[in-house]
């Protein structure tokens, strides 16, 4: 399996600790949490330039690079928050997990990949499994009044999935350009929270370190890593894999104590699992058939 997918499934890892930590963060708005997380992120990078000064000029990109990655990372979580105020956290936060689905059959679109139906199943597979884990085992009904909601979640899932895609578009950019991004999002949040939020920062030192944590894991180095899988890694595979991360930040809330185990559970690691095995069968085959042919 190629060392980029490989760095794709460390972004997915980093997310499943998402809502441990912003749980523990306190009661920081969302747009302020943003914030604070994106800046953290961001200064990840900008560290990692003491010992490669020459990657600053990776900043320097097409308009078109700059639109992409902004619209990516802070027009995703605008969509999102947005989705979350119009419209039942269960239903929107389904909807907004579409986007590995959409990229996996927009991968058919891309320069050198083809779409098989086992990547197809595998993505529907682990959709079916984020159902069992977000729905919570209850029925979803969704109802016309949030409408506007559900048009925000839609287009949150378009908007993840379309930047995913068009970063394999621009596989020549370098990641350092997502330090960047971070830098930007962080800007518009703080905007966006100073226009529609109250101040409210975190309390305790736990609630510092959860929001610290957040921005050396899944709001900021989880970024870099999956720009730098889904540019040179197996798309499809990373894109089915990407549904473990509900499934696997219910397991970490699981140990952490604030949620119970289950056979529903179960039931979603199962369909998860199978799913992302299936998507991932030429990659698997492939090995197999380099490792007999070198015997």
């Amino acid at each position: 399996m190629k060392l980029a997918t490989l760095i794709g499934f460390s972004a997915i890892a980093m997310w499943a600790l998402l809502a441990f930590l912003t749980a523990n963060s306190g009661q920081v708005p969302p747009f302020q949490l943003t914030a604070m997380t994106f800046g953290i992120g961001a200064l990840t990078g900008v560290v990692s330039w003491l010992w490669r000064p020459g990657a600053v000029k990776n900043l320097k990109q097409p308009a078109i690079v700059w639109l992409v990655g902004v619209a990516g990372l802070f027009g995703y979580h605008f969509l999102y928050f947005t989705a979350l105020r119009n419209a039942p956290a269960v239903d929107a936060s389904l909807i907004a997990y579409l986007w590995p689905l959409f990229i996996v059959l927009g991968s058919a679109l891309m320069p050198g990949e083809r779409l098989r139906w086992y990547h197809i199943a595998g993505a529907l597979l682990g959709l079916a499994g984020t159902v069992l884990i977000v729905s919570k085992g209850g029925s979803l009904a969704f109802e016309a009044r949030y409408a506007f909601g559900y048009a925000m979640a839609g287009l949150c899932a378009l908007t993840w999935s379309a930047y995913s895609l068009l970063s394999r578009r621009f596989s020549s950019v370098p990641t350092d350009a997502v330090t960047g991004f971070c830098l930007a999002t962080a800007i518009l949040s703080l905007i966006c929270h100073l226009l529609m939020e109250q101040t409210v920062w975190p309390e305790t030192a736990t609630e510092w370190a959860a929001v610290a944590a957040l921005g050396l894991l899944p709001l900021g180095p989880a970024f870099y890593a999956w720009d730098y899988g889904v540019k040179h890694g197996n798309i499809q595979v990373i894109g089915a894999a990407s549904y473990a991360a509900p499934l696997l930040s219910t397991f970490v809330l699981i140990m952490a104590g604030t949620a119970e185990s289950s056979l529903r559970i179960l039931a979603a690691c199962l369909f998860i699992t199978f799913g992302a095995v299936l998507a991932a069968k030429d990659v698997f085959f492939k090995s197999q058939k380099v490792e007999l042919q070198s015997a």
